[in-house]
């Protein structure tokens, strides 16, 4: 095969990779508004026409979500999560919740078993975010909030596949959360992750897995 002259990436094709690094990276989170057009063309310092280009690219992949009059928002962090996204938006909600028990059941078990200190540290503060974000009252920060307790009950697992797949399902599962939630948040609907977290703190595998399961069995009525 014939050798031919490099070529320069297309200036379009350096933002990609810029504001894809920004979602990646966790800079902009799942659920953020990122920053304006305006602001994009001035701190990336290139013409309008290729920041709208590079946005519309990674919202065609799935990683945002532009909506009109509202701004553009991180909609998942890989290509592979905006995929499954799409692939599920209409799934049957039961299914997704067997496919939750399935999956966080599992992790809590192991996390028991193989948590660190450091993990602990995390899932603590993950839970004390998930409350802030209730009595708040504010909806989608308490989705995300709920969102990242258990990816870091996942995390504290240690198994990297596991931990890829829940975070590439990730918009999945906020979805549903999303429709049980609501767009208010109502007091007697909540539903508190500390046993699930006692049982890990205990490292008792077999309760942490119970509570993962009764917690995610009740949100087809309170909020898990």
């Amino acid at each position: 095969m014939a050798l031919s002259s490099p070529r320069r990436t297309p200036l379009s094709d350096q933002v990609i990779a810029q504001l894809r690094a920004q979602i990646t990276s966790g800079e902009w989170a799942v659920g953020s508004r990122i920053p304006t057009e305006a602001a994009l063309v001035e701190q990336l310092g290139v013409a309008r026409n290729t920041v709208r280009e590079a946005v519309r690219a990674l919202a065609h992949n799935g990683l945002l979500d532009i909506r009109q009059g509202s701004g553009t928002y991180v909609l998942a962090t890989s290509e592979l999560a905006g995929v499954m996204h799409r692939r599920f938006a209409d799934a049957d909600r039961a299914q997704v919740t067997e496919l939750r028990v399935t999956l966080e059941t599992s992790a809590a078990g192991f996390a028991a078993t193989r948590r660190t200190d450091r993990d602990l540290a995390l899932i603590d503060a993950a839970l004390a975010r998930r409350e802030d974000a209730w009595r708040a009252g504010d909806a989608e920060d308490f989705v995300q909030a709920d969102a990242a307790f258990h990816q870091a009950v996942v995390a504290a697992a240690h198994n990297d596949v596991l931990a890829v797949l829940y975070a590439d399902l990730g918009e999945v599962t906020r979805a549903q959360l999303r429709h049980r939630v609501g767009p208010e948040l109502i007091a007697e609907r909540y539903l508190g992750h500390d046993r699930i977290v006692d049982a890990i703190r205990a490292r008792d595998p077999e309760r942490a897995s119970h509570e993962a399961a009764r917690a995610i069995g009740a949100c087809s009525d309170p909020v898990a």
